[in-house]
């Protein structure tokens, strides 16, 4: 996946204006996920109830996630 400077590099990017998107159908009110596009395919994921903390992830590791889900990878049981 993701190299620790590739790591490095993504949580030292500078996020203040990106736009942060989120499911189709949610209120501003209403926890949610949301998600920005970052440089390079990177992606950043928080919530809504905490938009403080925000996860990062390289393109490699964003694809992987979005490849098991797809897969079921992560359905409940």
């Amino acid at each position: 996946m993701g190299t620790a400077q590739e790591k490095d590099e993504l949580y030292a990017l500078d996020i203040s204006g990106v736009e942060w998107l989120s499911a189709p159908g949610t209120s501003e009110d209403e926890e949610r996920v949301e998600i920005a596009h970052l440089p390079g395919g990177a992606v950043a994921m928080r919530s809504s109830l905490d938009p403080d903390t925000v996860l990062r992830y390289t393109e490699a590791e964003w694809r992987a996630f979005v490849l098991g889900a797809r897969d079921g990878e992560f359905d409940l049981q």
